[in-house]
């Protein structure tokens, strides 16, 4: 196990090239699946996650391999149907190659994922979704036996909540069904039309429309393909947080700005600069931030809850007061019990944070307890007075590429250490 180590204040300058997606690369991972023949991905980044899905992939009879942010994928030879709980409690995301099974081999033995700790997010409505293309599905000591006897048809899928999982599953799992799929209300995140291009690339018929419809026309089978996978738009945001709260100068490049132009505004109104330039953003802050009274995360193309705990560790040293609701988890203030440690001062009511900005931070030896959590306090760390101690660095990496060097990169004083006791 390892610890990050910041020695705050420092002001950030210069620029930083955006590591690929992790929420586009673990779905197009098990669509790789589907896949009858090679699929070589580049822009994958080097992640905790990305590893845990290469590992199922293995065991269900792939061949990877990685040639620095290329993947290739052969799984022509793929014949397991039965990912082990160990396997699956690796990430919360694992999940998702249950409509990749069950489309390629018509069955499929799974467990419940696991990964961060946030809050609930139950696959029932995966599992109801796939029970209307025809999947039979009865669970057993934990583990979920799902099987297609006749094949999967296509139907009208409408969705309670436009949850992203659900509609990677749906998408997944209908791409090789009867006639034609429709969902209603789906995600509209731009991982998932990553999916839907991946998808179109081998072969498939996945339309994403722009209010909340896929339809996705079943056919015979998936060739392989050559992929890029979209920029990180949510690592993107972080390090956009952590310049806006030290202050300084930096230049984004690989990057969509259009994933994140909703977002814009919170940084504007916070004080900074932005230059957008589509593929490259610049950030331009004095670190003298002014509150944000209302922040709300949303389904894209919202607020997303991915960026709520760096936004929030960047605005406790803002003048005044800012408010943040969170819509989507009910655990996501995790981080707010350590970023007090450093002296921040937030109160938390339900689903609503009210930060209070103070003079300054200070350091401490805090606790990472899932992934965005381990991003706010690497944000908190960046500003505060003193040098802090960050342990369970393990939840960091699950979405972050070598963090410390992508600051070092910008100027920041941190390091990564063997983790003492």
């Amino acid at each position: 196990m390892s610890e990050i180590i910041i020695k705050g204040t420092n002001r950030l300058g210069g620029t930083l090239d955006v590591q690929g997606s992790k929420n586009s690369s673990l779905p197009i991972l098990a669509a790789c699946v589907l896949v009858d023949g090679v699929s070589v991905l580049h822009n994958c980044p080097f992640l905790s996650d990305v590893d845990a899905a290469i590992a199922i992939l293995e065991h269900l009879g792939c061949s990877v391999k990685r040639e620095g942010h290329t993947l290739t994928v052969d799984s022509r030879n793929i014949s397991c149907y039965n990912i082990p709980e160990q396997l699956m409690r690796e990430m919360r995301s694992s999940i998702v190659f249950l409509g990749s099974l069950v489309s390629r081999l018509d069955r499929a033995r799974v467990f419940s994922p696991g990964g961060c700790e946030i809050g609930l997010r139950p696959i029932d409505l995966h599992l109801s979704s796939l029970r209307a293309l025809g999947l039979s599905i009865e669970q057993q000591e934990g583990a979920l036996f799902c099987e297609a006897k006749n094949g999967l048809e296509g139907t009208t899928i409408s969705l309670s909540f436009p949850s992203v999982g659900a509609t990677e599953n749906i998408i997944l799992a209908s791409v090789f069904a009867k006639g034609r799929t429709t969902v209603l209300n789906a995600a509209r995140e731009p991982e998932i039309e990553d999916l839907a291009r991946f998808l179109n690339e081998c072969g498939c018929k996945v339309y994403v429309g722009s209010h909340g419809t896929v339809v996705v026309d079943g056919v015979k089978r998936a060739h392989g393909a050559e992929h890029t996978i979209i920029p990180d738009r949510i690592v993107a945001l972080t390090y956009m947080s952590a310049v806006a709260a030290c202050g300084g100068d930096v230049q984004f490049r690989n990057v969509n700005t259009s994933h994140f132009r909703s977002v814009n505004s919170v940084f504007e109104a916070a004080g900074c600069r932005l230059e957008d330039e589509g593929k490259t953003l610049r950030l331009v802050s004095d670190g003298m931030l002014r509150a944000v009274r209302d922040i709300r995360t949303m389904p894209y193309p919202g607020f997303p809850t991915d960026a709520q705990a760096p936004v929030t560790a960047m605005l406790c040293t803002a003048k005044g007061t800012s408010v943040i609701v969170e819509n989507i988890f009910e655990n996501r203030f995790n981080h707010v019990g350590e970023l007090v440690r450093m002296g921040a001062d937030i109160k938390v009511e339900g689903r609503v944070a009210i930060v209070n900005g103070v003079s300054s931070l200070c350091a401490a030896h805090v606790l990472a307890v899932d992934l965005r959590a381990g991003s706010a306090l690497v944000v908190a760390a960046l500003k505060a007075y003193g040098e802090t101690v960050i342990s369970g660095v393990k939840h960091i990496d699950r979405g972050y590429e070598k963090i410390e060097e992508c600051l070092k990169k910008l100027g920041a004083s941190i390091e990564r250490s063997a983790e003492s006791g």
